[in-house]
C-alpha cells in the first residue's frame, strides 16, 4: 500500500489543522508526546505513518477527540470519489 493515499493525505490535514486550531507549535506537541520535533514533522509531511495508539496519544496531547477527528476523514471520504484500495 502506498505511503501517501488520497486517504492518508487528507488525514494527514485534520491531524495538522487540529494542532494549529489549538495553536499549540510542532516543539510544543513534541513535548507533551515525548518525542522530538522531528518526529512530529516527520508524522505531519507523512514520511512517517502513525498507527492506532499514536494517534490516540496525539490527541490526548492535543486534548482533542480523536473520533471527531475520524469522523471528519469520515464525512470527507462520503463526499470524495476515492477508488478503493486493492
Amino acid at each position: 500500500m502506498p505511503l501517501h493515499t488520497p486517504e492518508y493525505k487528507k488525514f494527514l490535514e485534520i491531524l495538522v489543522r487540529a494542532r494549529v486550531e489549538k495553536n499549540v507549535s510542532q516543539i510544543e506537541l513534541s513535548k507533551r508526546l515525548g518525542k522530538t520535533q522531528q518526529f512530529v514533522s516527520r508524522c505531519e509531511v507523512g514520511e512517517r505513518r502513525l498507527d492506532v495508539i499514536e494517534f490516540y496519544d496525539w490527541c490526548e496531547a492535543l486534548g482533542v477527540d480523536g473520533e471527531s477527528m475520524f469522523r471528519a476523514l469520515g464525512a470527507w471520504l462520503q463526499t470524495t470519489k476515492v477508488e478503493p484500495l486493492t
